[in-house]
């Protein structure tokens, strides 16, 4: 993929690990079996994950594992900077990989599969921030979303849209 247009970088997971134990240590919290598995499944998934599709991937290994339990593990991998929360149009909430060195990414969701992607576009990045600036402002953080329908051939749902 070209450089403008390309998908972010992965996140250094070794590093969100240690950020975790660090901020577990500070707040007092222990490192229980079922935390241990919540985490180490959510930093394998490497996708924007739902509670409900972390359950059933954790359910796997452990299905004494709880709703409640994976959502204070989301909870506290939010508030250690491991995980950042993602809301799409669809009402569900999502969680995906954070790292502080991560260069900001945008995401195009499909509206058909919800297939999510996301992308890095230097263009757009310095199109808004010239944007704020004639407008008098300073861009702080922005969230870009680009709801779309897939023109994949492998998209589900692609042969219902070409019927009408």
């Amino acid at each position: 993929m070209t450089k403008a247009g390309r998908a972010p970088r992965s996140p250094d997971v070794d590093r969100l690990r240690s950020t975790l134990r660090s901020y577990m240590e500070e707040n007092g919290l222990r490192s229980t079996e079922q935390r241990r598995v919540i985490i180490e499944t959510f930093l394998r998934a490497r996708r924007h994950i739902t509670i409900d599709d972390l359950l059933a991937l954790v359910k796997e290994e452990d299905p004494r594992i709880g709703y409640a339990t994976v959502y204070r593990t989301l909870k506290m991998l939010t508030a250690a900077s491991v995980a950042n929360e993602r809301r799409f149009s669809d009402g569900y909430t999502r969680y995906e990989l954070a790292d502080e060195d991560e260069a900001h990414h945008d995401h195009l969701i499909c509206l058909d599969c919800g297939r999510i992607m996301e992308f890095e576009e230097p263009q757009i990045e310095k199109l808004q921030n010239r944007i704020a600036a004639r407008l008098g402002f300073q861009v702080q953080y922005h969230k870009h979303e680009l709801y779309c329908v897939c023109t994949n051939a492998e998209c589900p749902h692609r042969k219902d849209r070409e019927s009408e």
